[in-house]
């Protein structure tokens, strides 16, 4: 059987890679073809997986005071040096995880026309497609996306929840409403690990902008060539995410100027500092250049929760974070402006954060 020309396959204007690959094209579309610079290079897997720091979520929420203690210096020290970490006993049960990836990948084998009734419109973030792409000679990530607004309700889009699979809706529900008390609860304990009140987050935020983003990456018969999600930082306070079991390794964080492979380890979630913790905690804590790299053979499902304070507050350092050693290095805004800022700009690193930060950061 011949292959389908690759012009005849779209979502929108954008080429939907699952669709790719069924065609089987005998080369990558240029379109998802990296520059060199860009391309991931191969990064050999860590076999020491405890490099990337792991918190005990019940050792924070149930030990005694000296286990608590010692996890909460874990934590200072996962914030501080990483940015990253993966959380086990999190509370979240398990059985509701393995609902939410049978639910998000039931969305994702659907046929095309069913997900293109859900369409990502241009400049925005919810929906079906991808995301952060201005311009058609734009890379393209190896990535299908499916997002939705959670909290407050006024962000909701009903006509973006799916009727198909049947329980979906209620299964996201659910499970956000699981991860928003996780996010809650580490939001006091990084705070306490900062020495300020644990319930200082939780005031500054306001009602909590909470999203969910459902990301599926098909296999890619040239991983070298491809990205499947470009480098950024995240623009929320923290992310929590969750890799599909028996997913390909596709996480990679970069740390000491070179990509590092985030192994899942069973049942955990990868968490980590979102852009407005780093403007908050003044550059204590900082957010973290991320990507996903694709694999030949195995796909990849993720799904992804953004918890971020109330678009109509105000953020900047605080002030206990400030003083003549780590003097003030962002300005006061508006989160809600910084958003929109954040989701209409490409992928490309931590640029965004430029927006926060003082005229003499901004080179740092």
């Amino acid at each position: 059987m011949a292959p389908v020309p690759i012009s005849s396959i779209k979502v929108g204007h954008i080429d939907d890679v699952q669709e790719l690959r069924k065609a089987k094209p005998s080369t990558i579309p240029e379109r998802f073809v990296r520059d060199r610079t860009e391309r991931p290079a191969q990064v050999a897997t860590l076999s020491q997986s405890s490099d990337i720091p792991i918190i005990d979520f019940s050792k924070l929420s149930r030990g005694n005071k000296e286990i608590s203690h010692m996890e909460i210096l874990q934590l200072t020290a996962a914030c501080e040096e990483w940015g990253f970490f993966q959380v086990i006993n999190h509370g979240v049960d398990l059985n509701l995880l393995e609902s939410i990836e049978k639910t998000a990948m039931d969305f994702f084998m659907l046929p095309l026309e069913e997900k293109q009734k859900y369409p990502m419109a241009p400049g925005t973030v919810q929906g079906y497609g991808q995301a952060f792409v201005f311009s058609d000679d734009q890379k393209l990530d190896w990535c299908n996306m499916f997002a939705l607004g959670i909290e407050p309700q006024y962000i909701r889009d009903p006509k973006l929840w799916p009727k198909r699979p049947a329980s979906f809706s209620e299964t996201v529900e659910v499970y956000s409403k699981e991860v928003r008390k996780l996010c809650q609860n580490l939001l006091e304990y990084i705070a306490i690990s900062l020495g300020l009140k644990g319930d200082v987050f939780e005031n500054l935020f306001g009602v909590a902008v909470q999203a969910i983003r459902m990301n599926y990456y098909p296999p890619c018969s040239r991983p070298d060539l491809v990205l499947g999600m470009s480098p950024h930082s995240d623009g929320s306070a923290l992310t929590v995410l969750q890799q599909g079991k028996g997913s390909s390794v596709g996480l990679q964080i970069f740390k000491d100027k070179k990509w590092v492979p985030v192994q899942p380890i069973h049942n955990a979630l990868v968490i980590n500092i979102g852009d407005s913790i780093e403007v908050l905690t003044n550059g204590k804590y900082k957010s973290v250049e991320h990507r996903a790299v694709t694999h030949n053979e195995k796909d990849r499902l993720s799904i992804v929760t953004f918890y971020a304070p109330s678009y109509d507050v105000e953020i900047g350092p605080m002030r206990e974070l400030v003083d003549e050693n780590n003097p003030c290095k962002y300005r006061r805004f508006n989160h809600g402006e910084y958003s929109k800022h954040y989701v209409t700009n490409k992928l490309q690193g931590k640029k965004t954060l430029d927006f926060a930060k003082t005229q003499s950061n901004i080179s740092n």
